[in-house]
């Protein structure tokens, strides 16, 4: 029997759930557990910003399994190869930055698929094949293609100007499960960089997302805050890319010592 997990993550989008997920830039798998625990759907490995190797990349996928949960991969770059080695390892997805034409689109797509979908480079002695089980009949290899284009999530970041004025080309692919848009990206090609509050932004996303969802596609944005998951999901949006690893550990690590510093304080007046 094959054992390609069962992408739980893409499931819950297509029966039109809310998720919502952390950039991980740690590269121990204890961070993608202790993720689990806490509650996450999913976490996004990030490869573009940060240290985490290729190798490292697979320990933290088989952690995600462990605990439940599935593993995105945002690769550096879109690049055959890049691409390849991540769905080789066993990632779920794979979220691909700087797609901004239709061009970059196809690539993408075509280097994610096997068979009539792409042309995706087939090795059956990696992980995502269980090392070369899936030989031992041809019905199992069937098996493995059929249910890797089925179970693998694409995700296309939008970033800039030109993504956001080519999006009726790339919404295009058919392969492609989610566009994500970043806010801070919007606010900026709208000439009103970090505004991702203002109005302007809230009407051209509000624009985005229905042209996303009528074309049968799931809208992901990145979230700081209860305020902006409300804001976004409340227009249709269902990925939540939300904060990042290193920075949620500074905030509370700065909210303990901000709490304690006047009894620390305190403590050591009185000393003197």
């Amino acid at each position: 029997m094959i054992k390609i997990k069962k992408n739980i993550l893409k499931e819950k989008l297509y029966n039109n759930k809310l998720v919502i997920g952390p950039f991980l830039k740690i590269s121990d798998p204890a961070v993608v557990e202790i993720s689990a625990l806490a509650g996450f759907d999913f976490v996004i490995i990030d490869r573009e910003h940060g240290p985490i190797s290729i190798e490292n990349t697979q320990d933290m996928i088989r952690a995600a399994e462990v605990r439940g949960i599935n593993a995105i991969v945002r690769v550096p770059r879109n690049e055959k190869t890049e691409i390849l080695k991540t769905l080789d390892i066993g990632a779920h997805g794979i979220e691909v930055p700087q797609i901004n034409n239709a061009k970059q689109a196809r690539k993408l797509c075509s280097s994610a698929k096997y068979g009539d979908l792409g042309d995706r480079g087939v090795c059956c002695y990696v992980r995502s094949a269980d090392y070369s089980e899936i030989k031992q009949d041809k019905q199992k290899k069937k098996q493995y293609f059929t249910q890797a284009n089925e179970q693998t999530l694409v995700i296309a970041h939008l970033e800039g100007i030109e993504g956001i004025e080519n999006l009726d080309d790339i919404i295009k692919e058919e392969t492609i499960d989610i566009i994500f848009i970043g806010p801070y990206d919007l606010s900026q090609s709208l000439g009103i960089p970090g505004q991702v509050h203002n109005q302007e932004v809230i009407t051209k996303m509000e624009e985005i997302v229905e042209k996303i969802r009528d074309n049968n596609k799931i809208a992901g944005t990145f979230v700081e805050s209860k305020d902006d998951i409300s804001r976004w999901g409340k227009i249709g949006v269902q990925y939540f890319a939300y904060s990042v690893d290193v920075g949620i550990f500074y905030n509370k690590c700065k909210e303990i010592t901000s709490d304690f510093r006047s009894v620390l304080d305190m403590l050591n007046r009185n000393k003197t």
